[in-house]
């Protein structure tokens, strides 16, 4: 306001002064062209070689210089836009048209839990009691790998989908999700998806479980920016044009996905045939697990409004290893099982040097609530004592 004021008195006394002509004074139009210029190139020059603080940015206020900037770098900065496929021109369409299908919710709306599992389930006993006097509201598939299971459970036995050889770390850990998936999908009613693994345990008893799921609006799929050698360090060009590096993101393979994305997964194959062909164990040196990259990359870059960016499945990798913390039956007590009912912020480890930490707070429906529902990794021989404490550690009321 005093700028402003300043040059409005200024030209009062130039329109007061009586000197002749030949003063060879700059005209108004000049004056304030000159003068716009040389803002101009001010401001520019300060955006291109900006100061080590943010002490300029006093000349405005700090809402209006960060909108400045916003507006000035599309300016001087334009980046070809690429030329999209035919292929993927395709794929997006078909994947824009199913996410805006109109969602509707069956009058007998199911959770579908889908295990992973090389054989027997060691917690089946621990699932028949999360699942008791809930008929009706779930359904199981199981996909056993290596050996045929021998069911304890009402609820899994003949749950049994046809199954194949899977291996750790490759593309077959995904084309088994996908099978479980395609299985599941073929009832209309199940309307959420929980990719659960043989040593996945429940951390919440069934009804809080299931308002949790049928009242989101999201898909809970891990999903972060990792620089480092195990996340950004493991793409490889050989995705191009479709998959960019800048879009390469990293997440823990346990899903629980709304049904639109479900079928969205089905009915794609260009991406999946990306990452089936190019990233793989020992490709070129780089040691790339579909599993962790697929399905967050994929939602990164096609819908990443539509995913929480963590998994509602808990796991411990503070130890920084190759697998995760495993609980044996002595770590089992109320204090530690409430302790991971109450977590409401997800954090990752990145593989950068020096490693950082980056916490997303769980965010449902706009609300800070607790973020996990299924934890792992749990040891065969914490059954008994998991089996003794459920009712106490998985009560609780769910905020809406």
């Amino acid at each position: 306001m005093k700028s402003a004021k300043a040059w409005r008195l200024g030209m009062k006394e130039v329109r007061l002064l009586t000197a002749p002509r030949q003063r060879g004074q700059l005209k108004k139009p000049t004056w304030i062209l000159v003068s716009v210029s040389l803002v101009s190139l001010f401001l520019v020059c300060a955006y291109i070689y900006p100061p080590q603080n943010s002490a300029p940015c006093y000349l405005f206020t700090s809402n209006g210089c960060k909108s400045f900037q916003k507006w000035l770098a599309p300016v001087l900065v334009r980046e070809p836009s690429r030329e999209l496929t035919d292929d993927e021109i395709a794929s997006r369409v078909v994947i824009r048209d199913i996410l805006n299908i109109p969602l509707t919710i069956s009058v007998n709306a199911k959770i579908a839990f889908l295990f992973l599992t090389p054989g027997a389930l060691p917690f089946e006993i621990l699932w028949d009691k999360f699942f008791q006097e809930h008929e009706g509201r779930f359904s199981v598939y199981v996909h056993a790998s290596k050996d045929k299971p021998v069911h304890l459970s009402r609820y899994f036995i003949n749950r049994e989908i046809h199954s194949d050889k899977v291996e750790w770390g490759k593309i077959s850990m995904v084309e088994a999700e996908r099978r479980l998936l395609a299985n599941a999908l073929k009832d209309p009613d199940n309307q959420y998806f929980v990719l659960l693994s043989d040593s996945c345990v429940p951390l919440r008893d069934f009804d809080y479980v299931y308002n949790y799921l049928m009242s989101s609006n999201i898909s809970f799929i891990d999903c972060f920016e990792d620089l480092g050698v195990h996340g950004s360090g493991r793409y490889i060009e050989y995705m191009l044009p479709e998959v960019e590096k800048k879009d390469f993101r990293k997440g823990s393979q346990w899903f629980t996905m709304k049904r639109q994305h479900a079928i969205v997964v089905m009915a794609d194959n260009l991406y999946y045939t990306k990452f089936r062909n190019y990233c793989k164990p020992d490709m070129e040196g780089r040691n790339c697990y579909s599993d962790e990259h697929y399905l967050p990359t994929f939602f990164y870059m096609l819908d990443p409004a539509g995913i929480a960016n963590w998994s509602v499945t808990y796991v411990d990798w503070s130890e920084r290893k190759w697998h995760p913390r495993s609980y044996q039956a002595q770590d089992i007590t109320l204090e530690l099982m409430r302790n991971l009912t109450s977590i409401v912020e997800s954090a990752h480890i990145t593989s950068e040097e020096p490693s950082e930490t980056k916490t997303v707070p769980c965010l449902r429906n706009g609300t800070l609530q607790p973020c996990y529902l299924f934890g792992r990794k749990f040891s065969p021989e914490t059954l008994e004592n998991l089996l003794q404490l459920f009712p106490n550690y998985t009560s609780s009321v769910l905020v809406s």
